[in-house]
């Protein structure tokens, strides 16, 4: 028996198949769980739908998270077709590239506001609309990044997004968890996926990441996966509101150092 059998899972936000959520989908899946998927419209035909197929899903859906209608649709279709849901996954970010370089100071209002809403705002606003489909024991996963809490460099916006991010995972936590349903978050090392290929310099931190990480590799959507199994099952039924880092250790470092010095 798997340790998800049983078990109905909606995710928001795979791509592709380098996607951590596509990771995460797969994990899910081999330990039995029934997943759904949502993502941007443009994506579905091309590059979800295949992968969905893969995994025998034929839950669908297109969704723009910044559209409370959609939002609202996505779940009346869940709800529909499955009638509740157990696991709840946010993998969902945007900034503007011209946003992603530069000083983070040149930040336009417009570009701030873009992404706050889709890479914070956008986990408060499906989980609002999840709550009635949602069961007691239930749990909600999403992604965040080390930008959050120590500047990278280009991560700017987005890094900001990001904190206001964990600290919803927090709130939504103390919230919720009087209906047993647990709210983390993920904070993953660099992976080359579409989204971090926004970022100006992400391929040469990525090469040099695995040189200064404790474990001396890269991470990838398999870890990711992994932990998020842990997160989403019984297995962590205690644990809420928290940042699991799956970095190969590099968040413990005050001074990174390499096999050369």
């Amino acid at each position: 028996m798997g340790l998800l059998d049983g078990r109905k899972a909606l995710i928001f936000g795979v791509a592709n198949d380098h996607s951590i959520a596509w990771g995460i989908a797969k994990a899910l899946h081999a330990e039995g769980a029934t997943i759904g998927f949502s993502s941007v419209e443009m994506l579905i035909e091309k590059r979800v739908r295949p992968l969905a197929t893969s995994i025998g899903s034929d839950f669908v859906e297109p969704c723009d998270v910044q559209d409370d209608d959609q939002i609202e649709r996505v779940f009346q279709a869940w709800a529909e077709r499955y009638g509740d849901l157990d696991i709840l996954v946010h993998a969902l970010a945007f900034a503007r590239r011209e946003d992603l370089e530069g000083e983070f100071v040149d930040t336009s209002r417009e570009g701030f506001a873009l992404a706050l809403d889709v890479s914070a705002y956008s986990l408060v606003a499906i989980t609002r609309h999840a709550l009635p489909v949602l069961k007691p024991g239930s749990s909600i996963l999403t992604l965040t990044y080390y930008g959050a809490e120590k500047v990278v460099a280009n991560y700017n916006v987005m890094g900001v997004a990001k904190a206001a991010l964990e600290a919803c995972v927090r709130y939504l936590a103390a919230d919720l968890g009087p209906r047993d349903i647990r709210v983390n978050a993920i904070s993953a090392g660099p992976i080359r996926t579409l989204a971090a290929s926004g970022v100006s310099g992400f391929k040469g931190m990525w090469s040099r990441f695995r040189d200064v990480a404790p474990m001396r590799r890269n991470v990838t959507i398999e870890d990711v996966g992994g932990a998020a199994l842990f997160l989403l099952s019984d297995l962590s039924r205690s644990i809420t509101g928290e940042v699991l880092y799956v970095d190969a250790g590099f968040s413990i470092l005050g001074v990174p150092t390499s096999e050369e010095g």
